[in-house]
């Protein structure tokens, strides 16, 4: 998955405490990720937020490349089981509902969001992000498609799915623009626009 082969993997433990402790220091490295980068981020920090030793930082993470990759696996597994949800419950959702749904997929999870965006910048080629975040956002959203539509083809549901991409990705932009007047009536003007698009045949 990274850019930069040979860091060692991340050990997960099997252990309820273990358990526990990790998700200490994936949250701390991910708020620390979020607020200083990938490339000011250090281990110490890291370990000092979570209020761990560093041993115990190495222990499950080895490298600061495998903690970040951990952290991008752990969104991209976030934003799957969001989507496997909604894929489960279309068939019975309005449109409406769908759409606040999908929209709501890019706004989730805000911390793990925040921390993992430039760590993916960082820490994979542009084809790489690519292949992990679109074409998995494009593909959950086709099989969600049909199967609110089973008649619906795979060629419709992919086409489908390129412009619904398209509205939430420019939906997830305009809610990171804090403060700008009319963002709420924007945000409903486009899932508007995506719910009528979607009601077309």
């Amino acid at each position: 998955m990274s850019s930069q082969a040979g860091a060692a993997a991340a050990v997960l433990p099997k252990r309820q405490r273990g358990k526990q402790r990790v998700a200490e220091l994936l949250a701390a490295g991910a708020a620390v990720f979020a607020e200083k980068g990938y490339a000011a981020a250090t281990m110490t920090e890291i370990a000092a937020r979570a209020e761990a030793p560093i041993g115990s930082l190495y222990q499950f993470f080895p490298s600061k490349e495998a903690l970040a990759d951990t952290l991008v696996q752990s969104y991209v597994a976030l934003l799957t089981a969001d989507l496997e949800s909604l894929e489960a419950q279309a068939r019975n959702l309005s449109t409406a509902a769908l759409i606040e749904g999908l929209f709501g997929v890019l706004r989730a999870h805000p911390q793990e969001r925040a921390a993992t965006l430039p760590l993916a910048e960082a820490r994979m080629d542009e084809r790489t992000r690519r292949e992990t975040f679109r074409y998995l956002l494009r593909k959950r959203i086709a099989l969600i498609l049909r199967a609110r539509s089973p008649t619906l083809s795979a060629e419709r549901a992919r086409d489908r799915a390129n412009v619904l991409l398209q509205l939430m990705k420019a939906a997830s932009a305009l809610n990171d623009e804090e403060g700008l007047i009319g963002r709420s009536t924007a945000l409903r003007e486009l899932q508007s626009l995506a719910a009528q698009y979607l009601e077309q045949r």
